[in-house]
Order: C-alpha cells, then structure tokens, then sequence
C-alpha cells in the first residue's frame, strides 16, 4: 500500500490516511515507542507541526471538531492521527474507527489545494526555526571565542 505523503523531512513526515474526512498522521522517522522516548527538541517539533495541522484543518475545512488519537499498539512507534470530523460524515460522533452511522457524502474544498497550502506553511515554518537555531548557535560560538 502506497501512502501519500504531505510532509517529509529528516525527522518527521506527515502522510495521508485514505477517509471521507480530512485525515493525517504525523510520524517521527526514528522508531520512538513513547512521546518521552524522544528528546525534547524533537518533541516540540512534533506538537508544532500538530499544531499547524490543527490550525490549518479548521481554516481550510471549518469542521465541527479535530480528532487526535495516538494508540500505537498496532504500529508501536509515535505517530499521531489528526482528523477533521463533521456532523454529517459516516461516523460522527463516534470515532472513526466505530460503528458507521451512516452512508456520508461530504462536499469539501480540494484537498490537493490543502495539501499544497500545508506543506508550504510547514516547509517555511521549519526553514525558519532552522536558520534561528544556526544564527543563535554562531552567535554562541563568537561570544566563547
């Protein structure tokens, strides 16, 4: 099974889970088991790229509510679902993984467009934390040499 993927950089990527609704699942490259397995920098990038998820979803979609799980007993390493749910999708207000209420057929904007609006607010958001991380870690060389 091919997975469609929204995000790759050398620590996390986001794929696309196929659904009705909007669904992704931010991974971390490195196998951790548990959120505290993984340093710390690591962690915060991973609940900011949740967060850009998150706020990008409700922009672009205007759900009803954002589902995030994170089971990992069948795939034991970190990784958590993001999911826009509405009122009228199959299995609202049950999760996604329980019993379907209903045959939905929900009219949402392009999500190739929301992909494209996503990627590029992740990319630059991380290209920026980059370069403050080396111009604060070269001003942190000048001030000891």
């Amino acid at each position: 099974m091919q997975h469609t993927i929204i995000y790759d950089d050398p620590a996390i990527s986001v794929e696309k889970e196929e659904s009705e609704i909007p669904w992704l699942k931010i991974f971390t490259k490195a196998p951790y088991k548990e959120l505290t397995d993984m340093p710390k920098d690591l962690r915060n990038k991973f609940w900011d790229v949740y967060y850009i998820i998150e706020e990008e979803m409700r922009e672009y979609y205007k759900p009803k509510k954002i589902n995030m799980a994170s089971f990992a007993n069948m795939l034991p390493r970190v990784h958590i679902h993001v999911m826009a749910r509405f009122e009228n999708d199959s299995y609202f207000p049950n999760p996604m993984w329980g019993e379907k209420l209903r045959d939905a057929k929900l009219n949402l904007p392009d999500e190739k467009e929301f992909y494209k609006r996503l990627h590029e607010k992740l990319a630059k958001n991380f290209a920026s934390l980059q370069t403050e991380r080396r111009e604060s870690e070269l001003a942190d060389r000048r001030k000891r040499n």
